[in-house]
This record gives structure tokens, C-alpha cells and sequence, in this order.
């Protein structure tokens, strides 16, 4: 299919009403998401050429967004895009929440600087343990507050899943401290993790 035949097809399968307003809603989408111009276009698969990855992310953004539901969960949706067209996409979708006053909840991986940036609220998570829920832009203070100063010149992003990750933990410069004194390189990671975990049921 192509990108308008999608959103037609899931217009009449998911909504009430006549055929006009399910035309005007899909028309809406097209507007809103950017996709005029891709419209007409097949969005293709592993064996057709079809639409880019950025347009097929937003493409099935869009096929959600056909109910108007007030409340999107995300997966990934940045997941093996170049690093212009991810930002695109999350414009898109910080435009939704900021202009159309959707909550738009998303899991993601190593973001850009830019993308950071257009974060409301954070949650890190290590170990299935929250270690950070607050504002995105209060995060980089908290964490120099706890001792784990970001870098300069490092994205923010980078540096958190570094530290949520149990081997980018850089053992070496934890070693000589006395709290880690007899430990075994994987104790050490654990205590680190520990202690992620008990700054922030400190303070929050």
C-alpha cells in the first residue's frame, strides 16, 4: 500500500462516522506528520523500494494516531535511523505532545544531543531500578551532585547509558577507592549500581 491507502485502510477499520470525516481525519494526519509528499508513495519492504526510514517511522505513527488517542507509547522509534532523520521524528512527535497536547511516552537509545534536548521528563533505568526520574535538564546537575560529573563536551545521553550499562562501568577509576577496597571487579559494578540506586531514594 501506500502511505495514504495505510491511513485510509485503518481510518475505516478503526472509526465511526461517515466516510467524509474519516477522509478529513487521514487528511489531518498527512499534515501534521509531514507526509504529503510521500502520500502517493508505496512504503515498500525488504525486496520493494518504498518510502525512506524516516517517513515509514512516522508512517506507523500515524496508523496510531487515526483514533486520536491522547496517551502514545513508543518503542524505539529512533531504531536504525541516521542521526537528521531520527531528530526529524522526534520533532514530529514533540510537536504532538507541545501543539496537539498528546503524552507521548518513549523508550529510546543513544539519542543526539538535539533529541535530548526535547526531552520533558527522564527516567534511567539500571538493573530494573530506577536511578533517575526528574526533568531532562535537571538531570546533568543531579548526577555532578552524586560525584558522576558529565564530561564536557559529551552528550548527556551518551554518558547516562555509559553508566547504565554494567561494562561501561570504568572499573579502574574505582578501584583505589577505600569503599571498594578487597572487591572483585563485578562487586565493584554492583556497589555502583547500589549506589545510583540509594542517591536517588535520597533525594527523591
Amino acid at each position: 500500500m501506500t502511505v495514504r491507502e495505510c491511513f485510509e485502510f485503518a481510518a475505516k477499520l478503526k472509526l465511526h462516522g461517515s466516510e467524509e470525516s474519516k477522509l478529513q481525519r487521514v487528511e489531518n494526519l498527512l499534515a501534521t506528520l509531514k507526509l504529503f509528499k510521500a502520500q502517493n508513495t508505496l512504503i515498500g519492504g525488504a525486496l520493494v523500494k518504498g518510502i525512506s526510514g524516516g517517513e515509514r517511522k512516522r508512517t506507523a505513527v500515524g496508523v496510531e494516531l487515526i483514533t486520536d488517542p491522547s496517551l502514545l507509547f513508543l518503542d524505539e522509534p529512533t531504531t536504525g535511523l541516521d542521526s537528521y532523520i531520527a531528530t526529524q521524528v522526534m520533532e514530529n512527535l514533540r510537536d504532538l505532545a507541545m501543539v496537539y497536547g498528546k503524552t507521548v511516552i518513549s523508550t529510546i537509545h543513544q539519542p543526539n544531543t538535539d533529541v535530548y534536548e526535547m526531552f520533558d521528563k527522564l527516567m534511567l533505568l539500571a538493573q530494573g531500578k530506577v536511578i533517575y526520574y526528574n526533568d531532562a535538564t535537571k538531570a546533568v546537575a543531579y548526577w555532578a551532585s552524586i560525584g558522576r560529573e558529565v564530561p564536557d563536551m559529551t552528550n548527556p545521553a551518551d554518558y547516562f547509558m555509559t553508566m547504565m550499562a554494567k561494562d561501561g562501568i570504568n572499573v579502574d577509576d574505582l578501584v583505589n577507592k577505600a569503599e571498594y577496597a578487597g572487591l572483585t571487579p563485578d562487586e565493584i559494578r554492583q556497589e555502583e549500581y547500589n549506589i545510583y540506586v540509594e542517591y536517588y531514594d535520597k533525594c527523591y
